[in-house]
């Protein structure tokens, strides 16, 4: 694919803010990855220029009809001054099932790593050193023709932008207490949950605000249907230890494939664990908690890596997970994803691409 493109003069770049500064999506570097489709010309027009505001006609259909997807993977700076992306691949498939899934145009997954490479090498000096720093890169997609009719939109953007970010928890790698609503839920089976689409974001917010305001890090949401089986936090997918098997729900269709939960069940089964991909209800893991049977609890995805959950809270009772601390397993696997995407250990899935 042929980019164009058009760099910012050097004199009017941004300063690079200090690695101890960094949260997580505040700052963001100088240029980015545009990219036009129409129905009647498909792709064209791909280019990186400086990093600006959108012109939108007001009437644009993801304005009005929610056609947007995005997408989330990070590069890593090793000690070996090489630039890593995780499982980018990966990324790109998910980017193309959520369009799918919108009615949206699919892209080049090749084409759009070109892009994604080319822009982290123009904006190197972004990728922090720092440990536990890398550069967030948010692909996405919107729909920008101009109709107020309800169908699939026949012009789309599609935009690639970097941000160096730090831990995206302030506990950091400490767990974190999680709330489980049974009132108000995020997807349902036959509908978009599988898609990173920006409207089931918007559907988490409400609850995840009141989560906060009582003292909660995240919100656990249960099924749509019978409020009783668990599905994934609002940034996560759950994993349970129970007993000598780790458990994740199966993915039904509301659940977010995510590329760090494949990781971790790949990992998992090659280091010998037994690993259960099955449906699992929150009475059921409560139990779990109250005989000690339940020995672990995380969460995974790009943001965290690995997110131990030191309690649950539901109907107004707090339960513990493993004293409040850090398990052996979620340890483990933080230790060897972080590992492999500063290109500290070996990376024998073929996981990493080197920029």
């Amino acid at each position: 694919m042929d980019i164009e493109i058009e760099l910012l003069p050097e004199s009017e770049r941004k300063d690079l803010p200090s690695s101890s500064s960094l949260s997580f999506g505040k700052h963001l570097s100088d240029h980015m990855f545009l990219m036009d489709y129409k129905v009647d010309t498909g792709w064209h027009n791909a280019r990186i220029v400086p990093y600006d505001n959108f012109s939108l006609d007001p009437a644009s259909a993801c304005l009005h009809y929610g056609q947007a997807i995005f997408e989330g993977l990070k590069a890593y700076s090793g000690k070996d001054d090489k630039i890593r992306l995780f499982r980018a691949g990966k990324n790109m498939d998910r980017l193309n099932h959520s369009a799918w899934r919108m009615c949206m145009p699919q892209v080049d997954k090749d084409d759009l790593l070109q892009a994604i490479k080319t822009l982290i090498q123009i904006e190197k000096r972004w990728v922090p050193e720092a440990n536990g720093t890398s550069l967030y890169v948010r692909p996405f997609m919107i729909a920008t023709e101009a109709f107020l009719g309800v169908r699939p939109a026949k012009e789309y953007l599609l935009s690639v932008i970097l941000s160096p970010v730090g831990a995206y928890y302030a506990e950091g790698f400490s767990p974190v207490k999680i709330f489980v609503t049974d009132k108000y839920v995020r997807a349902v089976s036959g509908g978009v949950g599988e898609a990173k689409t920006a409207g089931n974001y918007a559907a988490s917010l409400m609850v995840s605000e009141k989560a906060k305001e009582l003292g909660f890090t995240q919100v656990l949401w249960l099924d749509a249907a019978e409020r009783r089986y668990i599905e994934e936090v609002g940034t996560m997918n759950i994993f349970f230890l129970l007993e000598d098997a780790l458990v994740t729900p199966e993915l039904s269709g509301s659940i977010l494939p995510g590329i760090t939960r494949d990781s971790v069940l790949r990992l998992a089964r090659g280091w010998g664990l037994r690993v259960e991909e099955r449906p699992i209800t929150i009475n059921e893991v409560l139990e779990k908690v109250k005989n000690k049977a339940l020995k672990e609890c995380f969460g995974t995805g790009t943001a965290a890596v690995i997110s131990p959950v030191g309690a649950l809270y539901y109907k107004g009772e707090n339960y513990p997970i493993n004293s409040g601390k850090t398990g052996d397993l979620a340890q483990r696997l933080f230790d060897e994803i972080m590992g492999l995407q500063y290109g500290e250990r070996e990376d024998a899935y073929g996981w990493m691409d080197i920029i």
